[in-house]
């Protein structure tokens, strides 16, 4: 293959990877900035939903701690998987009453962010990314900004 399309083909797949992630992660990132701002009311609203305090809080750092660590690409692969697991739970556990236009849009769109994160989990980063530094590093060179990235089966090695 020529050599500059492959290049080209590895930045723009760093471009999208970056621009993915930091789409899924500013969801996640905002949401509990706002809980956090609104924590009380936020808190009492859970609450009357069944959540118990501790579990809320677990919640808000797992949206926070996740979506930092998606958006910079530090074990993003872990995070991507805790909150694709939270989105399916979201969705099976809050917004089931189908009957309700607006529930349904919600579980739909918790399913999908859910996919997301797990093609993020399985795809991974790329070199765009803290990850990509760790690696670059354990293999003794720079980071590779525009070098392809090795593929086994298709997926990142």
């Amino acid at each position: 293959m020529n050599k500059l399309l492959v290049r080209r083909s590895a930045s723009f797949d760093n471009v999208v990877l970056l621009g993915s992630r930091l789409l899924l992660a500013w969801l996640f990132i905002h949401e509990s900035v706002t809980l956090i701002t609104n924590f009380e009311a936020a808190s009492s609203g859970m609450a009357k939903m069944g959540v118990p305090p501790p579990l809320f809080v677990a919640t808000v750092a797992l949206q926070f701690v996740a979506g930092i660590a998606i958006a910079i690409g530090c074990e993003a692969r872990l995070a991507a998987a805790g909150l694709g697991i939270f989105c399916l739970a979201t969705a099976t556990l809050f917004h089931t009453n189908f009957a309700n236009r607006n529930e349904l849009l919600h579980f739909d769109k918790d399913l999908a962010i859910a996919g997301g994160m797990f093609m993020l989990m399985i795809r991974g980063v790329g070199t765009w990314s803290i990850d990509g530094l760790v690696r670059a590093k354990r293999r003794g060179g720079p980071a590779p900004v525009l070098k392809p990235e090795k593929r086994s089966g298709g997926l990142l090695v």
